[in-house]
Order: structure tokens, then sequence, then C-alpha cells
């Protein structure tokens, strides 16, 4: 993966971005845009050597709606109309947690605003995915940057590409990247891997559903976190692992001298600034930097949810598989 984000042993850029770069950027993305189809974005050097180089703010969303093919998926009047649906069982819980996760984002907190409205909307199409707080995380972050239908139909292609299974009342997926991970760690630093399920008996889980299933929104500051994403829509589930393991990397003297399953998670789960890189390209080289071997982490997923997924079909006579394809669309004049 990205054999190139440090190319020649040159150090990250630290310095602001200065305006004529910024511009210089921007365009680019918009001459590249154009002329590369989204279905092929993911598999376009071009579009991986921008992705490296840099998304300006001003064009992040059109990004992300062109890596995560989300124009596609996008059918005319289907939002309006899922809007209209009854309120879905966790709707208080998106309204309150809209409040928790975007507290100076005022625009984010109605009930009948944008965040609220998504995932009134997504929950909806989508009825078998079980609520987590994660989902409001997520959505609200597209949210700043995209218009609400656009973020809508981002949200659910990341959603099916990447996240539905995390969401499931079936934890397959989560109890596979969760030993994937430990294992990762257990290679790339044995003592940390030993503090933190074996002498704190941190359940493996439970580090896994709090990175992968916010996509590290509330741990890393905005920056980061939007520039980890602009790597994910183009790498997938991969580059959560390495970001796992620059995290550990950067905590690594507090979590050895953490006396508690609670004080680990809390480094884990919000690490001190000043323990992070001090740019987010920074921290996104030092991610891509880690020892990991992504095709291997691709194959693993693949075996392990097949081998859990028979032991829990013959466990269960044959019930429901691991994610099921329930979607409620309404119909469209």
């Amino acid at each position: 993966m990205f054999p190139d984000a440090i190319l020649s042993g040159t150090p990250p850029v630290e310095s602001p971005m200065s305006i004529d770069a910024h511009r210089q950027r921007e365009v680019k993305w918009m001459a590249l845009l154009p002329i590369v189809p989204p279905s092929q974005a993911r598999r376009n050097k071009k579009v991986k050597r921008l992705l490296l180089d840099g998304v300006p703010s001003s064009v992040r969303y059109l990004v992300w709606c062109h890596l995560s093919d989300s124009k596609a998926r996008a059918i005319p009047g289907v939002y309006a109309q899922l809007g209209k649906r009854q309120r879905v069982p966790a709707f208080s819980d998106v309204e309150k947690d809209a409040k928790t996760y975007f507290p100076d984002q005022t625009q984010l907190h109605p009930f009948d605003g944008p965040l609220v409205s998504l995932l009134q909307a997504y929950l909806n199409m989508v009825p078998d995915i079980q609520y987590g707080s994660g989902l409001t995380s997520i959505a609200g972050h597209l949210l700043l940057l995209s218009p609400e239908e656009d973020a809508f139909w981002i949200f659910a292609s990341m959603m099916d590409a990447h996240l539905r299974p995390y969401f499931s009342a079936n934890t397959i997926q989560l109890e596979v990247d969760a030993a994937l991970l430990s294992k990762a760690i257990e290679t790339n630093d044995p003592a940390v891997c030993k503090k933190l399920y074996v002498m704190l008996s941190i359940p493996p889980s439970a580090i896994a559903k709090s990175w992968f299933s916010t996509l590290f929104a509330g741990t890393l500051p905005v920056d980061y976190l939007h520039r980890i994403w602009d790597v994910f829509l183009y790498e997938g589930v991969t580059l959560l692992f390495r970001v796992g393991l620059a995290l550990v990397q950067c905590v690594r003297h507090l979590l050895l001298q953490a006396t508690s399953e609670e004080a680990a998670m809390e480094y884990l789960v919000h690490p001190p600034l000043a323990c992070l890189p001090s740019t987010a390209d920074a921290f996104l080289n030092q991610a891509l930097m880690m020892k990991l071997k992504d095709d291997d982490v691709r194959k693993q997923r693949i075996k392990m949810e097949a081998q859990v997924k028979r032991q829990t079909q013959s466990r269960t006579n044959g019930s429901s598989s691991m994610q099921t394809a329930s979607i409620s669309l309404p119909k469209t004049s």
C-alpha cells in the first residue's frame, strides 16, 4: 500500500500549505475529476498521487463523492421520500448524540435538522442496521463539508462498501477485524500487545469497535480525521488498521504505564494532542509506513469471515448470514 508515501526518504512537509500550492492542488483535482470515471477512481494512479499530495478543503467533498461513487447510487426523489416515513426507533438517540458529539455545531442539533434527517432516512432505508453513536459521528462530519443530500449518498456508499457489518446484529466482521488488529499490534509491538490484551485484559473487540465503527471520529483532530478519510475512501478498511497501529505507537509510553483498562482505553480513544505528530500529513505518513501487509489482511479477512460464518451457521442450523441485504427504498414517480 502506497509504498511511495514518503519518497526517497524525504520527511513529510511540516509547513502550512501556501496559497499558491493550495490553488495548484485545486486546479489539479478539478482537472482530474471530470476525466476519471468514479467507478475507476480507486484504481487510478493519478488519483493516488493527488491524494498523497493533499486534498484542499474546498474540493474535499467533491473528491469524496468521486471516490465513493455516490452519484451512481443516488436515486432522484428517494431521500425526500425516506424523510417522510415514520420516526425510526433510534430517533431520540440520534437527536441526543447530535448534541453530544457536535456541541458547537448547533445547526446539526434540531430534530428536523440535517443530521437527524439524514440518519432518519438511512435507518428507514436499511432497517436491519443496529444504531450506534458512530453513525451520528460519521454522518455529522460529512454534513460539515457536504450538502445534505450529497452527504446522505456518500454516507450510504461508505456504509455499503465498508461499514454496515460493524452495525449488524451479527458481530462476525467486528470479531474478525478485532482479531486481525490484535495480531497486527503484536507484530509491531509485542510489549504493548501483552500489556493491552494480557495484563489489562482488554477485549480485542473493545478497541476495534471504538476505532472502526467511528472511523476515528472523536479520536483524531478534525484535520487529521479528514486526511485519513481522504485515503480511506481510496484504500478501504486496511487503512483503519494502519491508523490504529500509528495511534498505538503515538501513545506507547502511556499505554505501558497504564494501570487499568479504563486508563488505556482513554489513551487509545482520546490520545493527548501532544502525542500526535504536529500535522495531519505527518500522521498520515506515519500510518502509511506502519509494518502491515495489506493484501494479507484482505485475504485473512475473507478467510476468517467465511470460517466464523460457517461455525455460526452450523450452530444456528443455517440462520441469518453475516450481513443481510435488507434495503427498503420508496417508490418514486
